[in-house]
C-alpha cells in the first residue's frame, strides 16, 4: 500500500476519538516513520480560561505518536501506551493545530515514539515522548467510517 493509499484509508476508517478530536491525517512517510496530522479543537475542550485543557492536548499527541508507529510498522497493529511524558510550552487555543508524530524505534515488544503540537504559525505548543506495546489489531477494533 502506498503512503497516499494508507493516508486515505486511515482518514476514512478511524477510532471514534479521532472523530472527536477533529483529526485529519495530512501527511504520511512510512519509510521515515512519520505522520502529520491536523486537529480541530472544540469549545467543549476548553478550561475556564478559554484554553484547550491539557488532557485533550495529550490525546492529540498520543494519536500522532501511535499513528507514526502504525505507519512505521507496515502492519495492521495497535499500540497501547505503556508510558508517556508531555511537556507544555504554550496555550492551545481554538483553531487548527498540527501534530507531527515520529516513530523512533519499533520492535516486536516495544515501540518508542515522540510527537509535537504546533499552532498555525509553527510555534511548538507541546511535546510528548511515549512507549507502547505493538500488538495485532483485533478483529473487532472500535473503528468508524467517515
Amino acid at each position: 500500500m502506498t503512503d497516499a493509499e494508507l493516508m486515505e484509508r486511515m482518514n476514512r476508517v478511524a477510532p471514534p476519538t479521532s472523530r472527536l478530536l477533529g483529526t485529519q491525517i495530512i501527511g504520511v512517510d512510512s519509510a521515515a516513520g512519520t505522520v502529520r496530522m491536523s486537529f480541530a479543537p472544540k469549545p467543549e475542550f476548553c478550561n475556564p480560561m478559554g484554553n484547550v485543557q491539557g488532557g485533550f492536548i495529550v490525546a492529540m499527541l498520543d494519536d500522532c505518536a501511535a499513528v507514526s508507529a502504525v505507519v512505521a510498522s507496515g502492519k495492521r497493529i495497535v499500540v497501547p501506551t505503556i508510558e508517556l511524558k508531555c511537556s507544555f510550552f504554550g496555550v492551545v487555543r481554538l483553531g487548527p493545530v498540527f501534530g507531527l508524530g515520529r516513530c523512533l524505534k519499533i520492535g516486536k515488544r516495544v515501540a518508542f515514539m515522540e510527537a509535537e503540537l504546533t499552532d498555525a504559525d509553527g510555534r511548538v505548543l507541546a511535546k510528548l515522548s511515549t512507549s507502547a506495546l505493538p500488538v495485532p489489531m483485533p478483529d473487532d477494533a472500535n473503528l468508524v467510517e467517515a
